[in-house]
């Protein structure tokens, strides 16, 4: 079918490799709103969390709180707008389901945008399995920093790198992206989903139990003063870039819709789980990051969790860095897999005959389930990872690692795409007031953007050259 144009058949169906067409009659949807919500949970609620109370530093008491909630919104609406994206009228079957990002982007929008819209999505996936390289590794290090001071003392030297750990973490990825697709790892993502709650909910108490022992609330309005007006500038757009890492998930919304059972419609699943997924990070984020800078004021540390020393309560703050690499774990799973998916699938169609891409072999590891792969699936999978860990140890700088890479994807992937495609979808034409609306929507989260980006670009060359 590759290559051949029939009549009436639609753009998408073309791109798609046979076996890919035959695997769709047989995907078994079972998701509901839960496993949706912990798709998404486990998606959101990871590296960024940690550097939300160092962004409420820069932002101050007033402006801190307001972004948070205003990029919970702007996450809100393109989630909405994606959600309605998933199915589309087809002239053969009645319906069409776009299950993944760049499908919907071919069908709505044409082939040039697909390929920037390609490079940017596996860009932005590819780095955020670089960010939970680099915070894995920071969390594992702090266990044992932590655990080195309880036995030795206050003044021992505990000094250790995270190269090692990065290379731990990487090992267990390579096993764990093994895991065929999305439709297999509902059971990660509720244990990881799990874990999030956990540690951010450690890092609130934490941070509120430090308010309360001090007896003072720290922090002031403009948050932390700097010794320029450009230095501060640059602060404020790291953490904007910070918080914009935090938040979005539009590149793996159409995978989590397309676990989705039906009826009732997935898109109305997909809305619910959404508003109910960023109403519980929103409150998280806002908890964690108000009261750790009520706690730390102008010491605000990158990453909320190492701020708290390591010393008592140890085995607290231990629980809590291993509930981050429990968590992470899956995470960069849900981040990984779309791109595992979109290069499989690509080596199929182009491979149909290949032994080595598409036939496959059962493994069983001890505790996990039995799982199918090739060895094109093993082999890829494997460089991917290894390359995701050796550029984390090349670039270990969590804060300014973040704040670029969320300003990077923020405006294309989590704005306009989504708004330009969901023009199409429900044909609204031209200065209407729904287009102007969504246009200056657009057009304000692009100079976020901007603004974000280069302030990161500038602290990740500060830090390589310091």
């Amino acid at each position: 079918m590759a290559g051949e144009e029939e009549e009436g058949s639609s753009p998408l169906l073309l791109k798609l490799p046979k076996a890919s067409e035959e695997q769709e009659e047989h995907v078994n949807r079972s998701g509901t709103i839960w496993t949706a919500i912990a798709h998404i949970i486990t998606a959101v609620i990871g590296a960024g969390v940690l550097s939300l109370a160092w962004s409420m530093a820069q932002l101050g008491w007033i402006a801190g709180p307001i972004v948070m909630v205003l990029f919970a919104a702007v996450t809100l609406i393109q989630s909405t707008l994606l959600a309605d994206c998933y199915r589309t009228p087809d002239p053969e079957d009645g319906h069409l389901r776009n299950r993944h990002y760049m499908d919907a982007v071919r069908l709505f929008l044409g082939e040039r945008s697909v390929w920037i819209c390609g490079f940017l999505q596996q860009l932005s996936l590819y780095g955020a399995g670089l960010a939970y390289t680099i915070t894995a590794a920071t969390s594992m290090r702090a266990i044992q920093k932590s655990d080195c001071y309880h036995r030795e003392g206050r003044n021992a030297a505990c000094s250790y790198g995270e190269s090692f750990y990065m290379l731990l973490f990487g090992v267990v990825q390579i096993v764990f992206s093994q895991i065929p697709d999305f439709h297999e790892m509902a059971w990660l993502s509720i244990f990881a989903a799990i874990m999030s709650f956990s540690y951010s909910f450690i890092g609130f108490a934490l941070g509120l139990a430090k308010v309360i022992g001090d007896g003072t609330i720290k922090g002031g309005i403009g948050g932390i003063p700097m010794a320029s007006t450009a230095q501060k500038v640059w602060r404020v757009s790291q953490a904007l870039g910070d918080i914009a890492f935090a938040y979005p998930y539009s590149i793996i919304l159409f995978e989590i819709e397309d676990t989705l059972k039906s009826p009732p419609p997935e898109n109305q699943t997909m809305k619910k789980a959404s508003m109910t997924s960023i109403f519980i990070t929103t409150s998280f984020y806002l908890c964690c990051g108000c009261f750790g800078y009520a706690a730390f004021g102008n010491d605000t540390p990158g990453n909320l969790l190492t701020g708290f020393g390591f010393y008592e309560p140890y085995w607290l703050i231990d629980f809590a860095n291993a509930c981050i690499v429990l968590h992470l774990v899956g995470g960069y799973q849900v981040y990984c897999q779309p791109v595992f998916c979109f290069v499989e699938r690509l080596a199929a169609g182009r491979f149909p005959n290949s032994g080595f891409v598409n036939k496959l072999y059962t493994i069983r590891l001890p505790l996990l389930p039995p799982c199918r792969t090739n060895l094109f699936r093993l082999c890829f999978r494997t460089v991917y990872v290894a390359t995701t860990t050796g550029l984390a140890m090349f670039f270990p700088y969590f804060n300014q690692v973040l704040g670029l890479l969320g300003a990077f994807g923020f405006w294309p992937l989590a704005v306009y795409f989504p708004v330009e495609m969901y023009l199409v979808q429900k044909k609204i034409r031209a200065w209407t007031k729904k287009w102007v609306l969504l246009q200056m929507f657009s057009v304000v989260c692009l100079l976020v953007s901007i603004f974000a980006f280069i302030g990161s670009v500038v602290g990740v060359i500060s830090e390589k050259l310091s």
